[in-house]
Protein backbone atom coordinates (compact mmCIF):
# COMPACT_ATOMS: atom_id res chain seq x y z
CA UNK A 1 0.00 0.00 0.00
CA UNK A 2 1.25 3.82 -0.73
CA UNK A 3 1.95 5.40 2.88
CA UNK A 4 3.57 8.40 4.08
CA UNK A 5 5.37 9.24 7.41
CA UNK A 6 4.15 12.38 8.26
CA UNK A 7 5.48 13.91 11.61
CA UNK A 8 4.00 16.03 14.22
CA UNK A 9 5.13 19.83 13.05
CA UNK A 10 4.07 18.74 8.90
CA UNK A 11 0.37 17.60 9.69
CA UNK A 12 0.32 20.89 12.32
CA UNK A 13 1.21 22.77 9.83
CA UNK A 14 -0.85 21.56 6.94
CA UNK A 15 -3.66 23.46 5.19
CA UNK A 16 -6.85 23.62 3.48
CA UNK A 17 -6.54 24.91 -0.46
CA UNK A 18 -8.99 26.78 -2.58
CA UNK A 19 -7.42 25.38 -5.99
CA UNK A 20 -9.05 26.23 -9.06
CA UNK A 21 -6.45 24.13 -11.34
CA UNK A 22 -7.17 21.14 -9.48
CA UNK A 23 -11.02 21.43 -9.79
CA UNK A 24 -10.54 22.02 -13.33
CA UNK A 25 -8.55 18.97 -13.70
CA UNK A 26 -10.81 16.80 -11.82
CA UNK A 27 -13.33 18.06 -13.73
CA UNK A 28 -11.78 17.21 -16.94
CA UNK A 29 -10.45 13.49 -15.28
CA UNK A 30 -14.48 13.23 -14.50
CA UNK A 31 -15.37 14.12 -18.21
CA UNK A 32 -12.74 11.56 -19.67
CA UNK A 33 -13.30 8.36 -16.86
CA UNK A 34 -16.27 9.49 -14.40
CA UNK A 35 -19.35 7.71 -14.31
CA UNK A 36 -22.79 8.99 -13.68
CA UNK A 37 -24.21 8.08 -10.41
CA UNK A 38 -27.29 9.49 -9.95
CA UNK A 39 -30.18 11.31 -12.68
CA UNK A 40 -28.72 14.67 -11.73
CA UNK A 41 -24.85 13.73 -12.23
CA UNK A 42 -26.15 12.17 -15.89
CA UNK A 43 -27.57 15.40 -16.75
CA UNK A 44 -24.20 16.89 -16.21
CA UNK A 45 -22.86 14.85 -18.51
CA UNK A 46 -25.06 15.16 -20.99
CA UNK A 47 -24.70 18.49 -21.06
CA UNK A 48 -21.22 18.60 -21.23
CA UNK A 49 -19.90 15.53 -22.45
CA UNK A 50 -20.83 16.27 -26.19
CA UNK A 51 -18.83 19.33 -27.01
CA UNK A 52 -15.72 17.55 -25.15
CA UNK A 53 -15.90 14.56 -26.99
CA UNK A 54 -16.53 16.57 -29.94
CA UNK A 55 -13.13 18.57 -29.24
CA UNK A 56 -10.99 15.63 -28.72
CA UNK A 57 -12.33 14.10 -31.70
CA UNK A 58 -11.00 17.17 -33.62
CA UNK A 59 -7.48 16.79 -32.27
CA UNK A 60 -6.46 13.07 -31.59
CA UNK A 61 -2.98 13.96 -30.33
CA UNK A 62 -4.95 15.81 -27.04
CA UNK A 63 -7.26 12.75 -26.92
CA UNK A 64 -4.31 10.13 -26.31
CA UNK A 65 -2.83 12.92 -24.24
CA UNK A 66 -5.82 12.75 -22.12
CA UNK A 67 -6.34 8.56 -22.24
CA UNK A 68 -2.19 8.54 -21.37
CA UNK A 69 -1.87 11.15 -18.45
CA UNK A 70 -5.50 11.01 -16.35
CA UNK A 71 -7.01 7.83 -17.95
CA UNK A 72 -5.27 5.19 -15.71
CA UNK A 73 -4.30 4.75 -12.31
CA UNK A 74 -2.05 7.34 -11.81
CA UNK A 75 -2.23 10.79 -13.04
CA UNK A 76 0.68 12.43 -15.05
CA UNK A 77 2.45 14.64 -12.49
CA UNK A 78 2.84 17.29 -14.61
CA UNK A 79 -0.94 18.02 -14.92
CA UNK A 80 -1.42 17.66 -11.30
CA UNK A 81 1.02 20.08 -9.98
CA UNK A 82 0.50 20.56 -6.09
CA UNK A 83 -1.62 24.03 -5.16
CA UNK A 84 -0.22 26.58 -3.71
CA UNK A 85 -2.52 29.25 -1.44
CA UNK A 86 -3.78 32.11 -3.59
CA UNK A 87 -2.53 31.36 -6.63
CA UNK A 88 -5.12 31.98 -9.46
CA UNK A 89 -5.91 29.53 -12.43
CA UNK A 90 -3.35 31.35 -14.90
CA UNK A 91 -0.63 31.36 -12.04
CA UNK A 92 -1.14 27.51 -11.77
CA UNK A 93 -1.62 26.94 -15.29
CA UNK A 94 1.74 28.63 -15.89
CA UNK A 95 3.33 25.43 -14.31
CA UNK A 96 1.88 23.37 -16.38
CA UNK A 97 3.22 24.69 -19.54
CA UNK A 98 6.25 25.78 -18.24
CA UNK A 99 7.31 22.05 -17.80
CA UNK A 100 9.88 20.72 -20.15
CA UNK A 101 9.46 18.84 -23.14
CA UNK A 102 11.76 15.64 -21.16
CA UNK A 103 9.48 16.03 -18.02
CA UNK A 104 6.00 16.00 -19.37
CA UNK A 105 6.94 12.58 -21.95
CA UNK A 106 8.89 10.99 -18.51
CA UNK A 107 5.93 11.62 -16.42
CA UNK A 108 3.45 10.67 -19.18
CA UNK A 109 5.44 7.51 -19.45
CA UNK A 110 4.99 6.58 -15.60
CA UNK A 111 1.44 6.84 -15.88
CA UNK A 112 0.98 5.25 -19.22
CA UNK A 113 2.67 1.98 -17.66
CA UNK A 114 5.08 2.42 -20.57
CA UNK A 115 6.80 3.67 -23.91
CA UNK A 116 4.92 6.38 -25.23
CA UNK A 117 2.57 5.85 -28.40
CA UNK A 118 4.36 7.41 -31.26
CA UNK A 119 2.31 10.59 -31.80
CA UNK A 120 3.14 11.62 -28.12
CA UNK A 121 6.98 12.05 -29.41
CA UNK A 122 6.37 15.98 -29.73
CA UNK A 123 8.13 18.83 -28.17
CA UNK A 124 4.28 20.71 -27.68
CA UNK A 125 2.76 18.54 -25.02
CA UNK A 126 2.72 21.25 -21.89
CA UNK A 127 1.43 23.54 -24.22
CA UNK A 128 -1.24 21.21 -25.69
CA UNK A 129 -2.51 19.84 -21.81
CA UNK A 130 -2.75 23.59 -20.78
CA UNK A 131 -4.89 24.55 -23.65
CA UNK A 132 -7.25 21.58 -22.44
CA UNK A 133 -7.11 23.25 -19.28
CA UNK A 134 -7.84 26.19 -20.52
CA UNK A 135 -10.78 25.13 -22.27
CA UNK A 136 -12.25 23.13 -19.59
CA UNK A 137 -12.08 26.26 -17.31
CA UNK A 138 -13.30 28.64 -19.38
CA UNK A 139 -16.32 26.83 -20.94
CA UNK A 140 -17.24 24.37 -17.60
CA UNK A 141 -15.63 25.67 -14.27
CA UNK A 142 -15.66 29.19 -14.46
CA UNK A 143 -18.80 29.87 -15.40
CA UNK A 144 -20.14 27.59 -12.23
CA UNK A 145 -17.48 28.46 -10.11
CA UNK A 146 -19.12 30.67 -7.29
CA UNK A 147 -21.68 27.87 -6.41
CA UNK A 148 -18.75 25.01 -6.85
CA UNK A 149 -16.54 26.95 -4.82
CA UNK A 150 -19.72 27.37 -2.12
CA UNK A 151 -19.48 23.73 -1.56
CA UNK A 152 -15.61 23.33 -1.57
CA UNK A 153 -15.58 26.26 1.26
CA UNK A 154 -18.47 24.49 2.99
CA UNK A 155 -16.16 21.47 3.26
CA UNK A 156 -13.31 23.05 4.45
CA UNK A 157 -15.72 24.79 7.26
CA UNK A 158 -16.91 21.30 8.21
CA UNK A 159 -13.76 19.18 8.33
CA UNK A 160 -12.60 22.14 10.51
CA UNK A 161 -14.96 21.89 12.82
CA UNK A 162 -14.66 17.50 12.76
CA UNK A 163 -10.95 18.36 12.61
CA UNK A 164 -11.78 20.11 16.27
CA UNK A 165 -13.84 16.86 17.78
CA UNK A 166 -11.98 14.08 16.59
CA UNK A 167 -8.38 15.44 15.46
CA UNK A 168 -6.62 14.47 12.11
CA UNK A 169 -7.14 10.61 12.56
CA UNK A 170 -11.03 11.51 12.07
CA UNK A 171 -10.65 13.84 8.98
CA UNK A 172 -8.23 12.04 6.95
CA UNK A 173 -10.05 8.66 7.18
CA UNK A 174 -13.14 10.55 5.46
CA UNK A 175 -11.15 11.92 2.66
CA UNK A 176 -10.30 9.25 0.27
CA UNK A 177 -10.98 5.69 -0.55
CA UNK A 178 -8.14 3.76 1.05
CA UNK A 179 -6.74 6.74 3.00
CA UNK A 180 -6.78 5.93 6.81
CA UNK A 181 -4.23 6.80 9.30
CA UNK A 182 -2.28 3.98 10.24
CA UNK A 183 -0.46 5.52 13.76
CA UNK A 184 3.07 5.78 14.39
CA UNK A 185 2.71 8.95 11.98
CA UNK A 186 2.18 6.57 9.04
CA UNK A 187 -0.77 8.22 6.70
CA UNK A 188 -1.61 5.81 4.25
CA UNK A 189 -2.97 7.49 0.90
CA UNK A 190 -3.89 5.10 -1.07
CA UNK A 191 -4.04 0.80 -1.22
CA UNK A 192 -2.15 0.37 -3.95
CA UNK A 193 1.50 -1.02 -3.35
CA UNK A 194 3.99 2.28 -3.78
CA UNK A 195 7.15 2.85 -1.75
CA UNK A 196 6.49 4.96 1.28
CA UNK A 197 7.87 8.66 1.08
CA UNK A 198 9.03 11.04 4.50
CA UNK A 199 7.27 14.03 4.13
CA UNK A 200 9.53 16.56 7.09
CA UNK A 201 9.80 19.73 6.73
CA UNK A 202 7.10 20.15 3.67
CA UNK A 203 4.53 21.73 2.84
CA UNK A 204 1.23 19.96 3.22
CA UNK A 205 -2.02 20.91 1.26
CA UNK A 206 -5.32 19.31 1.51
CA UNK A 207 -7.12 20.08 -1.84
CA UNK A 208 -11.28 19.52 -1.62
CA UNK A 209 -12.86 19.44 -5.51
CA UNK A 210 -16.30 18.66 -6.17
CA UNK A 211 -16.10 16.33 -8.73
CA UNK A 212 -16.16 12.30 -7.44
CA UNK A 213 -11.92 12.40 -8.08
CA UNK A 214 -9.04 12.20 -5.85
CA UNK A 215 -5.47 12.14 -5.72
CA UNK A 216 -1.91 12.75 -4.66
CA UNK A 217 0.59 14.84 -5.77
CA UNK A 218 3.60 16.36 -4.74
CA UNK A 219 6.62 18.12 -6.10
CA UNK A 220 9.85 17.17 -3.91
CA UNK A 221 12.16 19.82 -5.32
CA UNK A 222 9.72 22.43 -4.09
CA UNK A 223 9.20 20.26 -0.89
CA UNK A 224 5.12 20.32 -1.74
CA UNK A 225 2.92 17.48 -1.41
CA UNK A 226 -1.08 17.46 -1.70
CA UNK A 227 -3.91 15.25 -0.80
CA UNK A 228 -7.14 16.09 -3.44
CA UNK A 229 -9.93 14.90 -2.12
CA UNK A 230 -14.10 14.84 -3.18
CA UNK A 231 -15.75 17.07 -1.32
CA UNK A 232 -19.60 16.51 0.28
CA UNK A 233 -20.89 18.39 -2.21
CA UNK A 234 -20.67 16.58 -5.84
CA UNK A 235 -20.31 18.19 -9.06
CA UNK A 236 -23.97 18.14 -9.92
CA UNK A 237 -25.08 18.73 -6.60
CA UNK A 238 -26.95 16.34 -6.66
CA UNK A 239 -26.05 15.67 -2.84
CA UNK A 240 -27.82 18.73 -1.34
CA UNK A 241 -31.10 18.36 0.44
CA UNK A 242 -33.87 19.74 -1.60
CA UNK A 243 -36.26 22.50 -0.33
CA UNK A 244 -40.09 21.25 -0.39
CA UNK A 245 -42.49 23.96 -1.83
CA UNK A 246 -44.98 23.88 0.88
CA UNK A 247 -42.15 24.42 3.22
CA UNK A 248 -40.49 26.98 1.35
CA UNK A 249 -43.83 28.92 0.95
CA UNK A 250 -44.48 28.17 4.59
CA UNK A 251 -40.94 29.62 6.05
CA UNK A 252 -39.53 31.57 2.79
CA UNK A 253 -37.17 29.80 0.56
CA UNK A 254 -34.00 31.21 2.45
CA UNK A 255 -35.28 30.23 5.85
CA UNK A 256 -36.43 26.80 4.88
CA UNK A 257 -33.31 26.10 2.67
CA UNK A 258 -31.85 27.18 6.42
CA UNK A 259 -33.71 24.48 8.22
CA UNK A 260 -33.33 21.98 5.21
CA UNK A 261 -29.22 21.98 5.76
CA UNK A 262 -29.82 21.15 9.39
CA UNK A 263 -29.76 17.67 8.78
CA UNK A 264 -26.93 17.31 10.65
CA UNK A 265 -25.10 20.14 13.07
CA UNK A 266 -23.39 23.33 10.94
CA UNK A 267 -22.43 26.25 12.11
CA UNK A 268 -22.69 29.85 10.68
CA UNK A 269 -19.79 30.08 8.84
CA UNK A 270 -20.97 26.61 6.88
CA UNK A 271 -24.67 27.74 6.41
CA UNK A 272 -23.35 31.24 4.75
CA UNK A 273 -20.71 29.08 2.34
CA UNK A 274 -23.75 26.44 1.66
CA UNK A 275 -26.49 28.82 0.73
CA UNK A 276 -24.71 31.25 -0.91
CA UNK A 277 -26.53 34.15 1.79
CA UNK A 278 -24.68 36.94 3.54
CA UNK A 279 -23.87 36.17 7.31
CA UNK A 280 -26.69 38.72 8.58
CA UNK A 281 -29.28 36.70 6.87
CA UNK A 282 -28.33 33.40 7.89
CA UNK A 283 -28.28 34.67 11.54
CA UNK A 284 -31.52 36.19 11.15
CA UNK A 285 -33.13 33.07 9.93
CA UNK A 286 -31.56 30.92 12.45
CA UNK A 287 -32.83 33.36 15.28
CA UNK A 288 -36.23 32.39 13.62
CA UNK A 289 -35.83 29.37 13.98
CA UNK A 290 -34.60 29.12 17.15
CA UNK A 291 -37.63 30.94 18.87
CA UNK A 292 -40.62 28.77 17.13
CA UNK A 293 -38.40 25.69 18.15
CA UNK A 294 -37.40 24.01 14.88
CA UNK A 295 -33.77 24.62 15.94
CA UNK A 296 -31.64 24.49 18.65
CA UNK A 297 -27.83 25.03 19.19
CA UNK A 298 -24.56 23.63 20.90
CA UNK A 299 -21.41 24.62 21.78
CA UNK A 300 -18.64 22.52 20.25
CA UNK A 301 -15.01 23.70 21.30
CA UNK A 302 -15.33 27.27 20.16
CA UNK A 303 -17.64 27.17 17.74
CA UNK A 304 -21.97 27.40 17.98
CA UNK A 305 -23.30 24.10 15.86
CA UNK A 306 -27.19 24.58 14.86
CA UNK A 307 -29.52 21.27 14.34
CA UNK A 308 -33.07 20.82 13.77
CA UNK A 309 -34.95 20.04 17.05
CA UNK A 310 -37.84 16.77 16.75
CA UNK A 311 -40.20 20.10 16.25
CA UNK A 312 -38.00 21.03 13.45
CA UNK A 313 -38.18 17.03 11.79
CA UNK A 314 -41.66 16.35 12.38
CA UNK A 315 -41.88 19.69 10.50
CA UNK A 316 -39.85 18.21 7.56
CA UNK A 317 -41.49 14.91 7.26
CA UNK A 318 -45.05 16.60 7.14
CA UNK A 319 -44.24 17.78 4.11
CA UNK A 320 -45.86 16.56 0.88
CA UNK A 321 -43.80 13.81 -1.32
Amino acid sequence: MGWWQVNADTLAAGRFVVSELAETTATLQALEVGAATNPAERAWFDTHRPAYRERLAADPVTAQLVRTGLGGHWNADFLTPPPTDGTTFAQELARVRGTSPDGARADLEVSGGGPLPAALHRPDLPEIAAGLLEWVWERIVLPDWPRRRRIIEADIVARAGQLGQGGWAAVLETMNPGMRWLGGSRLQVNPRAYPPRELVGVRLAFVPVTPRRGWVSWDAGAQRYAVVYACSGTLSDADRPVVPDSLGRLLGPARAGVLVLLDRPRSTTELVALTGQGLGSVGRHLKVLLDAGLAGRRRSGRSVLYFRTEAGEVLLRAQPG
